[in-house]
């Protein structure tokens, strides 16, 4: 059994230079709908979270891991101290902080909200899933539902009392999910009779709270085929009686849990639904075949939490590398290789694992920005809610226009640097004595889940990127050239900001070039396009957060000592951003010249001729 000790690592003085200094979190703090926020509390928040998941989660991270969940007498029981760890958090109430206080919830910023989810997945992935899921599900109850299903269930899915799950895909379908089988039948008291099997359920049940509420992508006898036919249902394990106390079995069993490459301490179940009594459950609000709508909604926001999900693993990896780099001691200075006697030294004096180190730090802060970015224009939609249209719609296109570019991007940024950490580590890095091969493990899954990054990719292009006609997209991309103009002519940042520069064109160029291939009929091209597309605009995203954040440290550093640390932090912040530019943002457009000039050959080559076998 692996030692229960915490190896969660997070640097706070990033969140606070994103929170106060490049999203100015305060200029909304103490003000509707934040009104009983202020920097204070925010701050306070940083330091208390950060406290409980390093005490209380991240112990437990390589136990979960090392011992996965199992079946007993028909129940998921989750690995040793998960359920002890449940009932800490939601009593501290942190995974509620972002939540409606109406509800129980404390109407903190959506930034706020990312940061504690950070923390949390960071510290501990696999059990941080149950929560967000239950999360996620009463949050659609309450978009969606009517007033009796949100008093019924949400206060206990809130309080942790309940768990929640998502149930969409199926055996036969994957992500085809109009192509969903299982069925609902009405019944005369208005409620519905619901049959099926789904597979892939996370938390589809667990030993953490009395009852799990799933919500259920199904068909009613009669309805069209395809995805304009799915209604959504919210079907208890158990069943719940009026006066809200538990009843019977609601015929909803867990026939198998999947082995898994990673997040073994999150239980993926194969869930059956109405085998022999009925499964019986209430159509999520009063109207029938709007289920796609309405899990959508809940899968955006799922698609953000993978996001972070993904920042969180690739941040603990990056700093997990760093402690080890300065602690390891191998090899002499290359200034002094072939002196036999010369001293050993930290693997962080070897300009490769400087080079490695500083492409992480320069990914995970800009991930993290990026995220943050998607946050705050989602605390100014609320803030300007009703009071100015124009405001509200940018954010919101805003909010819509990043959220696929944080999960892809963010996701793709866990494998790859938890990779390189490996790499960094060398051989041990390969051992369950180092938290980074977990890492490594637990991250695969970001990139597949929640919409694998190719539909996360088809989802820009095909939607995201006309969406309001086009406007949410030159909008960011006026956002970034007003950024070039102001700072062109800062001398320490006047040469990446001209890579920025031609990155952006070219960028834009690439949009124009899509465009066109959808009235141009050439829609063979899109699908070979759209990932390389995403992860070249994810770039310029995050090469101009960077140096936004290089802008404002070196305004700083001329006021602060040498000898403080926000020194060596802003000092950091120019050179991350230096080395995005001069390493990323030079290559992009290149790649878009590869892009428009789309290679067929992969369509072309016939079937048989990909082997003989």
């Amino acid at each position: 059994m692996a030692q229960a000790m915490n190896r969660y690592r997070a640097d706070l003085r990033d969140f606070r230079f994103l929170f106060f200094e490049q999203f100015e979190l305060q200029s909304v703090l103490g003000k509707e709908p934040y009104a009983e926020w202020g920097a204070g509390e925010c701050d306070m928040v940083l330091d208390e979270v950060y406290r409980f998941v390093c005490d209380v989660i991240g112990p437990l991270n390589a136990t979960g891991d090392e011992q996965g969940c199992r079946i007993e007498d028909g129940r998921v029981i989750t690995p040793d101290g998960f359920k002890g760890a449940w009932d800490k958090l939601w009593e501290a109430g942190w995974r509620t902080v972002a939540a409606p206080s109406r509800w129980g919830g404390q109407d903190a910023p959506s930034m706020v909200g990312s940061f504690v989810e950070e923390m949390l997945c960071g510290a501990n992935t696999a059990f941080t899933m149950y929560t967000g899921l239950s999360l996620s599900a009463a949050e659609l109850i309450l978009e969606f539902g009517t007033q009796e299903q949100k008093k019924k269930y949400v206060p206990k899915m809130l309080s942790g009392e309940w768990t929640g799950t998502m149930c969409l895909t199926e055996p036969h379908a994957g992500s085809d999910v109009g192509s969903a089988s299982s069925g609902a039948r009405r019944n005369d008291d208005g409620t519905y009779s619901v049959q099926g099997t789904k597979i892939f359920i996370s938390g589809g049940d667990s030993d953490l709270g009395e009852n799990v509420i799933h919500l259920v992508l199904a068909r009613i006898e009669g309805a069209e085929p395809g995805t304009k036919g799915l209604s959504l249902f919210i079907v208890p394990r158990v069943r719940i009686n009026e006066d809200g106390s538990l009843g019977d079995s609601n015929d909803v069993t867990v026939p198998s849990i999947e082995h898994k490459m990673g997040i073994n301490g999150s239980a993926t179940c194969v869930m059956n639904f109405g085998d022999e009594a009925g499964s019986i459950g209430e159509l999520v609000g009063r109207v029938e075949h709007q289920g796609i709508r309405q899990m959508f909604h809940m899968m955006n926001a799922a698609r953000i939490g993978v996001g972070i999900q993904g920042l969180s693993v690739a941040s603990a990896a990056y700093l997990s590398a760093l402690d080890y780099a300065r602690e390891r001691k191998q090899g002499a200075s290359v200034n002094q290789f072939k002196d036999a006697n010369a001293p050993r030294v930290p693997i962080l004096e070897h300009p490769n694992i400087r080079r490695d180190l500083l492409g992480m730090k320069a990914r995970v802060e800009g991930v993290r920005a990026l995220v943050m970015k998607l946050s705050n224009h989602g605390d100014r939609v609320r803030a300007t809610q009703g009071k100015d249209d124009e405001s509200e719609a940018y954010h919101k296109g805003q909010v819509d226009l990043l959220t696929p570019l944080v999960k892809a991007y963010g996701t793709d940024a866990a494998f790859e640097v938890s990779s390189r950490a490996i790499q960094v580590y060398g051989g041990h890095g390969y051992l369950k004595d180092y938290p980074v091969e977990q890492y490594c493990r637990d991250s695969k899954i970001f990139q597949i889940y929640e919409g694998t990054n190719f539909i996360q990719s088809m989802d820009l292009v095909s939607r995201k990127l006309g969406q309001a006609g086009g406007a949410n997209t030159q909008a960011f991309l006026t956002d970034i050239q007003k950024f070039i103009t102001e700072n062109k002519d800062t001398p320490e940042l006047e040469e990446a900001i001209g890579h920025l520069q031609n990155a952006h064109e070219a960028v834009a160029a690439s949009v124009t070039q899509l465009i066109g291939w959808f009235k141009g009929g050439r829609l063979e091209h899109i699908p070979l396009a759209a990932e390389d597309f995403l992860v070249i605009m994810s770039e310029l995203a995050v090469g101009w957060l960077l140096l936004d954040q290089a802008s404002i440290s070196l305004k700083k550093l001329p006021e602060t000592s040498e000898t403080h640390p926000d020194h060596a932090f802003y000092t950091g912040k120019k050179f991350a951003a230096q080395y995005f530019a001069n390493n990323v943002l030079t290559t992009l457009p290149s790649r878009v010249k590869r892009l428009s000039a789309i290679d067929t050959i992969p369509v072309d080559i016939p079937d048989q001729a990909f082997a003989t076998i």
